[in-house]
């Protein structure tokens, strides 16, 4: 053979190796799934042209782009996670009949790859700790950039990594477990800080709000619009963000599934079904326009270790948002079958849901999973599942599908015209088409939408797209805040903030006192959290008009916090114009002023360094497991774990600590006085650490989180050996109690 036709055949098999199709008619049953009345689900993908898919976005031509972590948990002890088998492909549906055909390998060689969003024209991806962003040449990788060396913990476990890499409707990309945010302005990569947000999957409403969850919490979010109460260093906002929308974690199987801590009292019920969320994931606002209309802005959250997802109703009010079951006996989809793994929901352009089914025997990873977990599986032969994966679709019966324009090839006032669409994929994908194009020849359009006020969405979208395009000046935001509907005009207070100018002093005094004289909550809202920034140009002017709101919501937490929040640096100032008695801001006002005057930041701002060597074992154990429910400075998250930072029981004997980590406890526990109570429980970690691992831990957690004041010897904390803690494992066990703490030698 000549060497011209080997070279030939070489690169065909290439383009084979990378380019996958699946069979023309493979059988696949939803027999064993139960959706609600009125719903079907569709198969769109399956192996082998996917493995356990994670995560998926959409391009403009209407292709599902899929990150694939194949490499996760390959057998049952988790060796060989360091292989680099995970890729990103694309899918098409090459005969347009509804099913994709062919996979495209897009990215390959990966190390368990977490996250994808196509954003300003290529593909921004998670590749632990790396976050790169690669550009796009005819379905191939062009130039490859990276944006963050630090996205994520290399040596975390696969779940307590951030992931998500969502666009917001303010043009930031935004992520779980995360407290970073990420944009890409005049061809520099920028990045922010952020509230830290859940564990894994975010999502937004159509006003911009963000939700994200934790394992056993399915549904937290914030009040407010992000970035809105982080503008004071040395206050962090609690009642205003991150927040546990509903109480009820009830859930509701078809049969009894194998879970982690299924041996714990109050995990399953009589007949081993569980009875809460025990790995909630995936949330998703509905944004679509193809169900029915009381499911728009509905949340919806995966359950993968019970086979289900949840469906939550969300009400709004200025100040608040719940969410509440839509159902006390059933759940929106729930199977019986075991490898059913929703661990992703996303809106899709055609307006239905679209379902990330991970569809892999084992999905708690070893860093935590239980011998009870580990035996059940096998027993199972659930290990054996590994070269699984499905994408699905969910949609209205009685509905069509619909069209997806040509978001590429449309002119700018087309995209504009797609800023009224009721999906809310279209319009955030016209947004970032018309900002990505700098269309500056759709300002016009834009400007009248806004101004017109009939569809305050799509206003929402044109102003923040003007901002993108760099279109904003401040007559018109002034413009759009005085005369716009409360959501509008919130978004126009943020924006104004950016404009701060002695020759706009006198006319922003103006829009403020005329705002006020509204008397609506949420108006009022943003006007706290944007005058502090004016009241650095001038505080006489401005601060009296936020003591006077500050008067109005005097026992409103969430309104206070935003004061607090806007003020940055105007405490002492602020002070002298106060009139009225608020025991939440006064209480606010004295502990930012004590953490400005010792210089405690909000650890979101903080860049911290890698500790010495000796101190790397506990370091990368407490990051890949404790940070999760206790927050990477030890800070304590709600609804997961208590704060450690100068948590009184890390004080003392390292032996008590060495007994928490070995039962595990339950709350509720109290912490410099104050009550934390948590969902769920810290399981015992005693067979998942070995005593040397306990002894690392424990070694970091004093070095971190304990101050060691000398002048107090017995909050000295006492060191434990190894040795020591293996004697330990011989006590009587049991998940241990604040009262068993108590009783334990200091």
């Amino acid at each position: 053979m000549k060497t011209k036709d080997l070279i030939v055949l070489f690169l065909v098999g290439i383009l084979i190796s990378r380019c996958q199709t699946g069979p023309e008619n493979a059988d696949f049953s939803f027999d064993q799934y139960k959706i609600e009345e009125g719903f079907e689900m569709q198969l769109i993908a399956a192996e082998p042209l996917i493995q356990a898919p994670v995560a998926m976005d959409f391009d403009n031509k209407g292709r599902i782009w899929v990150v694939e972590m194949r490499g996760y948990m390959p057998n049952i002890a988790g060796t060989g996670e360091d292989n680099p088998n995970g890729r990103i492909s694309i899918l098409e549906d090459l005969d347009k009949k509804g099913r994709a055909r062919q996979a495209k390998i897009f990215l390959d060689s990966l190390v368990l790859p977490r996250a994808l969003a196509l954003v300003y024209g290529g593909l921004l991806y998670s590749a632990p700790p790396n976050l790169w962003f690669v550009e796009i040449d005819n379905d191939k990788p062009g130039k490859k950039t990276l944006v963050d060396s630090t996205y994520s913990d290399a040596y975390s476990d696969p779940e307590n990594q951030a992931n998500g890499l969502m666009m917001g409707i303010d043009n930031w990309i935004y992520s779980a477990h995360s407290s970073s945010r990420y944009q890409l302005k005049d061809g520099k990569w920028i990045k922010e800080p952020t509230s830290f947000r859940g564990q894994f999957g975010i999502t937004k409403d159509n006003f911009g709000r963000l939700y994200y969850n934790y394992n056993p919490t399915q549904l937290v979010g914030d009040y407010a619009l992000p970035g809105a109460l982080i503008n004071n260093p040395y206050f962090k906002p609690k009642s205003a963000i991150h927040q546990k929308l509903t109480a009820n974690q009830k859930v509701y199987p078809l049969h009894p599934t194998t879970v982690n801590r299924g041996y714990m009292e109050g995990v399953l019920n009589q007949d081993s079904l569980l009875k809460e969320f025990t790995a909630a994931c995936g949330p998703l606002i509905y944004r679509g326009d193809q169900f029915p209309a009381d499911y728009a802005q509905n949340a919806f959250t995966c359950e993968p270790q019970g086979n289900l997802i949840k469906r939550n109703i969300l009400s709004f009010e200025s100040l608040k948002t719940t969410a509440t079951q839509a159902w006390d006996d059933r759940e929106f989809v729930a199977s019986t079958d075991e490898g059913f793994r929703p661990v992703n929901l996303v809106n899709g352009p055609d307006g239905a849901m679209y379902v990330v089914d991970m569809h892999r025997g084992v999905m708690q990873h070893i860093i935590s999973a239980t011998p009870y977990y580990k035996k059940s599986i096998v027993d199972k032969k659930l290990d054996t599942l590994l070269d699984a994966g499905r994408i699905l679709r969910i949609k209205y019966k009685d509905k069509g599908l619909g069209k997806i324009p040509d978001l590429t090839n449309a002119s700018a006032a087309d995209l504009v015209d797609l800023l009224k669409s009721n999906n809310g994929w279209i319009r955030d994908r016209a947004q970032q088409m018309i900002i990505y194009k700098q269309a500056h020849q759709a300002e016009p359009k834009l400007k009248r939408l806004i101004e017109e006020g009939e569809n305050t969405v799509a206003a929402i979208h044109a102003l923040h797209t003007m901002e993108g395009i760099n279109a904003l000046s401040f007559e018109f935001l002034e413009k759009v805040a005085a005369s716009g509907k409360p959501e509008l005009t919130a978004h126009a207070l943020l924006l104004l903030k950016r404009y701060q100018a002695v020759d706009h002093i006198k006319p922003m005094e103006k829009l403020a006192m005329d705002l006020m004289n509204r008397n609506d909550t949420m108006v009022n809202l943003y006007l706290a959290m944007s005058l502090g920034s004016w009241a650095s140009a001038s505080h006489e002017t401005f601060l009296p008009i936020l003591a006077k709101l500050s008067d109005i919501y005097p026992g409103n937490a969430v309104f206070q916090e935003a004061v607090m929040s806007s003020l940055k640096g105007q405490e002492e100032n602020f002070k002298s114009y106060v009139t009225k008695t608020s025991e939440i801001r006064d209480s606010l006002l004295a502990q930012t002023i004590r953490n400005k005057k010792d210089n405690i930041i909000n650890p979101i701002f903080i860049q911290k360094t890698l500790p010495v060597d000796v101190l790397n074992k506990g370091l990368n154990i407490f990051r890949s497991v404790c940070s999760s429910c206790h927050g990477a400075e030890g800070e304590g998250i709600a609804y997961a774990g208590p704060p450690l930072n100068g948590s009184e029981y890390l004080s003392g004997s390292g032996a008590r600590l060495a007994m928490i980590i070995l039962n595990g406890l339950k709350g509720p526990i109290h912490v410099k006085g104050q009550r934390y109570e948590f969902d769920g429980m810290m399981p015992d970690f005693r067979n998942n650490f070995t005593d040397d691992d306990i002894e690392g831990i424990i070694v970091y957690l004093h070095n971190s989180f304990v101050s060691g004041d000398p002048k107090r010897r017995n909050l000295r904390p006492k060191a434990i050996t190894a040795e020591e803690i293996r004697k330990l494992r011989n006590k009587p066990s049991g998940i241990l109690t604040e009262k068993d703490l108590l009783a334990m030698p200091e």
